[in-house]
C-alpha cells in the first residue's frame, strides 16, 4: 500500500510554501504553495499520527535597537482615510488582493483571515529554521511531494519541480507595479503587525528587503538531491510508522526555511523566482517607495 501524506505533522515536516512569491508578489500574497514532505508508511485511513508539539507562531524577536535611526528603506504611504484598523482589516485586504490577483486565485491560494499578521510572521521567519505552519498566509497544496531514487537512497523526484511551474508562471504574470502600489497603500497595517510581533521602533519594509537579500543568497545545487527518511516516533510502537524526508546533505538540511523552500522548487524555478525577487527588491528598497509617492 503506497505511503500516504500526513496532514498533522507540521512541526516535523518542513513543508514548503509557494512563498517567496508570496513575497515576490507582494509581499502581496500572490500565493505560495507549501508542499509537504511527510508521509505515512502503509497506514490505514483512520490511523492517527503521533502527536507533536506545535512550534511558536514566530521565533523570538531580535533585540530592538536602543535608538531608532529611522528606516533604511522608507515607505511614503498614500493618504487613505478609509484604511481600517488591523483587527478589522481582513475584508479590506481580501478585496484588494482579489482586485489585484483575481478572486479565484485568492480563494485557491491564500488564507485571507488575518492575512497581514500571517504574512508578516512568515516573512520574518523565512531566514530562521522554521516558518510556523499555523501562521502560513497560504493554503497547503493538495499535491504530494514526489520522491525518486530507491528505497535505500531516495532523492527529490526529477519531475517534482514541474508541479511549481504553473505557479511560477502565475507569479511572473503579476503586475509588479500594481502589487507594490498596493503594498504601499496597505503598509501601515504591515508595520503595525510587525511592531505587534515584538519589534517596536523597527520597520517592516527594512525587514522585507533584508529577507529578500537572504533569499537571493540561497545556494543552487544541481539535482537530483539526496534525501533521508526520518521516522517519527509515537507513544505507541507501530508497524506502519510515520516518516518524513530531510536533505541527506547536512549543509542543505541546516539551511534556513526560506533557502530550503527555494531549493525544493527545483533549480530552474529557483532562478526564475530569484529574478522576480530582484525586481521586487528594486521597487521597495533604497527609498524607491518614497520616491514614487
Amino acid at each position: 500500500m503506497p505511503e500516504r501524506e500526513s496532514a498533522d505533522l507540521r512541526p516535523a515536516r518542513e513543508s514548503s510554501l509557494w512563498i517567496l512569491v508570496i513575497l515576490v508578489v507582494l509581499a502581496l500574497g500572490a500565493g505560495a504553495v507549501w508542499w509537504r514532505w511527510s508521509h505515512q508508511q502503509q497506514a490505514p485511513a483512520d490511523a492517527a499520527p503521533p502527536v507533536a508539539s506545535a512550534p511558536p507562531a514566530s521565533a523570538a524577536p531580535e533585540a530592538a535597537p536602543a535608538v531608532d535611526a529611522g528606516p533604511q528603506h522608507p515607505v511614503d504611504t498614500p493618504a487613505d482615510a478609509a484604511l481600517p484598523k488591523l483587527a478589522d482589516a481582513d475584508a479590506r485586504v481580501g478585496s484588494a488582493l482579489a482586485e489585484l490577483l483575481g478572486s479565484k486565485a485568492v480563494a485557491s491560494f491564500l488564507q485571507t483571515d488575518g492575512f497581514v499578521r500571517r504574512f508578516v510572521a512568515t516573512i520574518d521567519n523565512l531566514p530562521r529554521d522554521q516558518a510556523a505552519a499555523r501562521m502560513w498566509p497560504v493554503h497547503p497544496t493538495p499535491k504530494r511531494f514526489e520522491v525518486g531514487g530507491s528505497a535505500s537512497a531516495p532523492t527529490i523526484g526529477v519531475d517534482n519541480g514541474a508541479r511549481y511551474t504553473p505557479f511560477v508562471l502565475f507569479v511572473e504574470s503579476v503586475d509588479m507595479r500594481r502589487a507594490v502600489a498596493l503594498y504601499a497603500r496597505l503598509y501601515p497595517l504591515f508595520q503595525q503587525a510587525y511592531e505587534e510581533q515584538g519589534y517596536p521602533g523597527r520597520h517592516f519594509n527594512d525587514r522585507l528587503v533584508a529577507v529578500i537579500d537572504h533569499l537571493l543568497q540561497a545556494p543552487e545545487p544541481a539535482g537530483p538531491l539526496q534525501l533521508k527518511r526520518v521516522e517519527i516516533k509515537g507513544d505507541v510502537p507501530s508497524a506502519r510508522p510515520w516518516v518524513h524526508y530531510e536533505f541527506a546533505d547536512p549543509k542543505l538540511e541546516s539551511l534556513s526555511a526560506g533557502h530550503k523552500i527555494l531549493i525544493r522548487t527545483g533549480l530552474v524555478n529557483e532562478r526564475r523566482l530569484k529574478t522576480r525577487l530582484r525586481e521586487l527588491r528594486s521597487q521597495i528598497a533604497g527609498g524607491a517607495l518614497a520616491k514614487k509617492s
